[in-house]
């Protein structure tokens, strides 16, 4: 067994001591509930024992944390992280799938405002508004494993752009790099548009009529459907086109492009977690596994 005080470390984690320490008091009310909730619901009945009692757990809460947030930052197998704890693989098992589902539930949050979280995409137009925030939005992709031949949907997962099986994401980040939302997983054949209009977006353009959204070459169709409010840059003027319009073009589309570059920032903070590299596991547990991440980096950039 080795010293939990050097696994707690940053190196292993991800995150300091302290956010460790705010993320450890956090959670631990809603872990114990919902442990208490399994227990009540599998007896079928109320408690009857006393508080307190009953059996110890051999992996405290803290222990439990810590190995989720080893196991996200690395993606060391639950084997080893048992070996390393002192338990059953079993019980790593169990403890990554019930932090890493309370992980996911945060949401993003924001500079300047301990007790707020983002959890909806209309959650982040409301709070730009408010606060004269820019937005910028963009789509990433996660390689995952291939489904088995045979199965129904076995393409829907074969992305267009990459040539690879991948899930994607998509990113909301402000002009400082920093992430505000990001949306349930979706099989890589999706186009980026459609996974936004999905979300909801423009529902968000009709409410908050003046937010404007710096987006890529890829969301066309949202320019087209929400003029003015969905922002790409300029598409290729006619060959004939004199030379001065070829140059004002490269220029719009620079200025653009050092806007829009903060949400490529963000997602390059997403995939220094190993586990967002490339995905082994089963593809059902990777939008958890991406809402988890997204709210543990978020917290940094809020603070930095």
């Amino acid at each position: 067994m080795v010293d939990r005080t050097v696994l707690a470390h940053q190196f292993f984690t991800g995150i300091s001591r302290h956010h460790l320490a705010c993320l450890a008091q956090e959670l631990a009310g809603p872990w114990q509930a919902g442990v208490e909730g399994r227990r009540h619901e599998a007896r079928g009945g109320a408690r009857r024992r006393a508080a307190g009692a009953g059996a110890r757990h051999q992996l405290v809460f803290v222990d439990r944390l810590v190995a989720t947030l080893i196991h996200l930052r690395h993606d060391l197998p639950h084997s080893v992280l048992a070996l390393l704890f002192g338990v059953d693989r079993s019980t790593v098992t169990r403890a990554v799938g019930e932090i890493r589902a309370l992980l996911a539930e945060r949401g993003c949050a924001v500079p300047d405002r301990p007790g707020l979280r983002l959890r909806a995409l209309a959650d982040v137009f409301a709070y730009a508004q408010a606060e004269g925030v820019e937005l910028r939005l963009d789509a990433t992709e996660v390689q995952v494993r291939r489904p088995v031949a045979g199965h129904g949907g076995r393409r829907a997962f074969v992305s267009g752009k990459k040539k690879q099986n991948t899930m994607k994401t998509t990113v909301v980040a402000d002009s400082q790099s920093r992430t505000l939302w990001t949306d349930a997983l979706r099989p890589g054949r999706m186009h980026d548009a459609t996974a936004a209009r999905t979300e909801g977006i423009g529902v968000c353009f009709q409410h908050f009529p003046d937010m404007e959204v710096l987006l890529d070459d890829g969301c066309l169709g949202l320019r087209r459907d929400h003029p003015g409010k969905a922002i790409t840059p300029p598409r290729k003027p006619n060959k004939i086109a004199l030379p001065q319009v070829h140059a004002a073009r490269e220029e719009v589309r620079h200025r653009h492009s050092s806007k829009r570059i903060t949400v490529e920032h963000a997602l390059a903070d997403h995939k220094r977690w190993k586990q967002l590299t490339r995905w082994t596991h089963r593809r059902e547990a990777l939008p958890a596994t991406y809402r988890a991440i997204v709210g543990l980096v978020s917290d940094r950039t809020a603070h930095a």
